[in-house]
């Protein structure tokens, strides 16, 4: 079955979301609960902050796998620049995370595919996309957090080179499905 790659549209939006919340072990729920209106549904949150444009969070930052019409998964990514004035992370459960960055590298937030679609080749096809909008933005390589929890995704992104350069400590929370280390991992590109 042909598997085509796009980029996303603002449609696909509640997509992203849901494959957002593949991904993130929870986090993205548990963000998305930060931003909620009274009574909204956290899907319907992701899908419209996904809906947005002109912004790191958006549909315009993503890939889309499709396969017969339907979204299989996608990988989110936007450039991560130096920030000389962060705005200090209050919440506990983020703060960890605020300093889990590598500047001048295209930060992969998400790369997620349904079940029945991995162990394909598919993150790999992912991350040739990724090298090339890198190489195209003159960026020094990759750059993305895992989970210690997640050790088949640790795997895989160090079969493709990349390191642990930084951890931290996931914040228990009910909403978050991991707990144990978190990891910021890079990998460089050739000069």
């Amino acid at each position: 079955m042909p598997i085509l790659f796009r980029p996303a549209l603002q449609t696909d939006a509640r997509d992203i979301a849901r494959l957002f919340q593949i991904s993130s072990e929870g986090g993205a729920d548990y963000i998305w609960s930060l931003i909620a209106q009274p009574g909204e549904a956290l899907l319907d949150v992701g899908e419209r902050r996904y809906a947005r444009e002109g912004v790191n969070f958006s549909y315009e930052n993503c890939l889309i796998a499709e396969a017969e019409g339907r979204v299989i998964g996608m990988m989110h990514s936007y450039v991560m620049r130096e920030d000389p004035n962060p705005e200090p992370v209050t919440d506990p459960v983020l703060a960890p995370y605020a300093d889990m960055e590598v500047p001048d590298t295209l930060y992969i937030s998400s790369l997620a595919l349904h079940e029945g679609w991995r162990g394909l080749g598919l993150g790999q096809e992912f991350l040739k996309y990724a090298y090339q909008r890198c190489d195209e933005l003159g960026l020094k390589g990759l750059s993305l957090i895992d989970y210690a929890a997640n050790t088949g995704a640790r795997r895989f992104y160090e079969r493709h080179g990349f390191t642990i350069v930084k951890t931290c400590t996931v914040v228990p929370h009910p909403m978050i499905g991991v707990t144990g280390e978190a990891y910021l991992m890079e990998k460089r590109l050739p000069l």
